[in-house]
């Protein structure tokens, strides 16, 4: 007979968003310990009976990322081979998710191949928020849900009593994004038009829309050295905006980030914590960081009642 109960475990790349998940639900985090040896190979141990469990491992591929992501490879296999019912990997942050395509001769598809290790290490379904393109859900051969970090963020920005608001893509690839962020804000829209030098060297070239003497939202899905945000910022502040703010569900924060946000001309920088914030963040005074855990909590609870997600899909 299969006792599927829900069970809910975590590696060591955002433990505090499972705690939180777990307090949600009203669970005890699940046991299992995920260290070294001392040759570095990662070491798995599940400390209590999982067999005919509904298993959810929460991981998300942040920093240092080939390490998260193997860890998570390994559990998922410790928890097959421990007889799981079935097994969810919740990656709220999927890493690689920028190497989606061929932009060049004779480079990788990283994306997929990361998608190809997750299934083939024995995943039934993936669980993740705000994939850098949607079309990855794709590459998998299993089910994904791709959530959408869009309601924890709008319901934080529907206390800022913003001022005839105008939301801003800072480059065509988030057109799409920024205008259904528009429509629920009943905002207008901006654009900012970019052309892209080096990997993660932008600059701006020119403002498509009205930004005069309005408030503007900067949104992207991700932050990651900062710099096509703080360059629209400075962008659109040029062409008059007043109270600037930046949205963003991955905050990343690598390499210069902290101190362009710090110089930057951005009022407030909005994040959800899909990713865990390095100690160097807790400097930047300009960040705020809006937890996803009910959003996941509602999600995981949905996944193992077998009833629908499409309510969190907004």
């Amino acid at each position: 007979m299969i006792d599927n109960e829900m069970k809910v475990f975590t590696g060591n790349s955002n433990s505090a968003l499972a705690e939180e998940i777990c307090q949600y639900l009203k669970i005890p985090l699940g046991e299992a310990t995920a260290g070294t040896f001392s040759d570095g190979e990662i070491m798995v141990q599940i400390n209590e009976n999982v067999r005919g469990k509904d298993i959810f491992v929460i991981q998300s591929f942040s920093n240092p990322v080939n390490k998260h992501i193997m860890e998570l490879l390994i559990m998922i296999d410790a928890f097959k081979r421990a007889s799981a019912y079935r097994i969810t990997a919740v990656i709220p942050y999927f890493g690689y998710a920028r190497q989606d395509r061929k932009v060049q001769p004779r480079v990788p598809i990283t994306a997929k191949l990361v998608a190809d290790l997750v299934t083939a290490a024995g995943t039934n379904r993936v669980l993740t928020i705000d994939l850098h393109v949607g079309q990855i859900q794709g590459f998998f051969n299993i089910p994904v849900d791709n959530l959408f970090a869009t309601p924890v963020l709008l319901e934080y920005l529907k206390t800022k009593n913003l001022k005839d608001l105008v939301v801003v893509s800072p480059d065509a690839g988030g057109v799409e994004r920024a205008r259904a962020f528009a429509k629920k804000l009943k905002a207008s829209l901006a654009i900012i038009d970019k052309r892209r030098g080096d990997v993660n060297v932008s600059e701006v070239m020119n403002i498509i829309g009205d930004v005069k003497d309005r408030d503007a939202l900067l949104l992207d899905d991700m932050i990651d050295t900062a710099g096509t945000i703080t360059q629209g910022a400075e962008a659109i502040r040029k062409a008059g905006a007043k109270r600037i703010f930046a949205a963003s569900t991955h905050g990343v924060l690598s390499g210069s980030a902290i101190n362009r946000l710090n110089e930057s001309v951005i009022d407030e920088v909005i994040l959800t914590n899909t990713y865990p914030l390095n100690d160097k963040s807790n400097t930047c005074k300009r960040i705020t960081i809006l937890s996803v855990a009910p959003l996941l909590g509602e999600a995981i609870r949905n996944t193992h009642n077998e009833t629908s997600v499409s309510s969190l899909f907004i």
